[in-house]
């Protein structure tokens, strides 16, 4: 049998003429089995993958491509990091106020995850909030990790600045921690309402604050999500804070997240709106004085003839209705004024299409 591999080898390396044969024959098993083959390193580096020819993408075939195919990508929702940048520069602001303390905030990157892989990849100890999206009728996650939690509690405890924040291992988050870190998801989640807010009306509510990632599971291990990671320092404290949004979650907003809109104001323009509402105002429009209506069959509409009379019933001092295209807008009585007929408005009438 040694000696049939090394032959089959042998073959593969560069033999010609019979090599083929004598593959076939060392691999041939008897009582009518199929032959089998092995996989050189070549194409077993194709098949997961891994292959650098020419005009290939080595993140784009083989097993690879399988395993990612299932993922979808933030870049196809454009909105969602102007979302997230407004987000970013909002929360500046109120974690200076919320700390009395110098804070910048970064966003460091936005990617595309499986729900289970991430709770598997969160760096543990850490505190997780698990907050509800009321007009989505979903939830998300939002993860501090723990070098930010010493740091928040070393500030708004009165810590001194130029140390590092002390972090005590291997024992439980106390009350007054957990305390401070809700606060702070507080701030964030207040901000977070307020950046989605120009896209869609959002209320993001504070639900529970876990420790251990089992029991923060909002959604299926497989199903895809979108984790936005940002840095929080404060001098020469700080640590990482995840947001985490389930694509089901952000399935109500998918069509406004997919649309590309430039500028800070969301494709808003206030200077052509403010143009407009005043060229309305000088704009003529045609308005009709009907004296009467009625109703008639088609077979009494084409036996009219020239000379036909039809009997409007209007008196002197009947309401007049004045329409604007098809919309009703005042009722009045009608007369003359200059030498001119005239109708007098007594009564404006809430625009409403006129009946036919």
């Amino acid at each position: 049998m040694a000696a049939e591999w090394a032959a089959m080898a042998g073959g593969d390396d560069g033999g010609a003429g019979g090599g083929d044969d004598d593959m076939a024959a060392a691999m041939g098993l008897g009582g009518g089995e199929a032959s089998t083959r092995v996989l050189n390193q070549n194409e077993i580096d194709s098949l997961l993958g891994f292959a650098d020819g020419a005009g290939r993408d080595r993140d784009t075939s083989g097993i690879r491509a399988i395993i990612d195919s299932a993922l979808v990508s933030y870049e196809r929702l454009p909105m969602l990091e102007v979302v997230f940048d407004r987000l970013v520069r909002m929360m500046s602001t109120s974690l200076r106020n919320f700390t009395s303390d110098n804070v910048e905030v970064s966003l460091d990157s936005i990617t595309s995850t499986r729900f289970g892989d991430y709770l598997n990849s969160i760096p543990l100890p850490a505190m997780l909030s698990v907050f509800k999206a009321e007009e989505w009728d979903n939830y998300g996650l939002l993860t501090v990790d723990s070098a930010l939690i010493y740091s928040i509690v070393d500030v708004l405890l009165g810590g001194r600045r130029g140390t590092a924040a002390m972090r005590i291992e291997g024992r439980p988050y106390t009350t007054i921690e957990r305390n401070l870190v809700e606060r702070l998801v507080t701030v964030v989640l207040g901000d977070l309402s307020a950046a989605f807010d120009p896209l869609s009306p959002v209320d993001f509510r504070f639900e529970r604050l876990e420790i251990n990632p089992r029991f923060a599971t909002i959604a299926r291990p497989a199903n895809a999500a979108i984790v936005a990671r940002l840095r929080i320092d404060m001098e020469d404290r700080g640590g990482r804070l995840e947001l985490l949004f389930p694509n089901a979650t952000l399935e109500p907003v998918r069509e406004l997240l997919l649309q590309m809109f430039m500028g800070e104001k969301f494709g808003r323009d206030s200077i052509w709106e403010s143009h407009l509402a005043g060229e309305l105002w000088h704009t003529d429009v045609q308005i009709r004085a009907v004296l009467d209506t009625m109703s008639l069959s088609l077979k009494d509409v084409l036996s009219w003839k020239v000379g036909t009379r039809l009997p409007l019933n209007a008196m002197p001092d009947s309401d007049v209705e004045l329409l604007c295209g098809d919309l009703l807008m005042f009722s009045g009585k009608m007369g003359r004024k200059s030498g001119n007929m005239a109708v007098r408005i007594d009564e404006k009438i809430d625009a409403k299409p006129k009946e036919r």
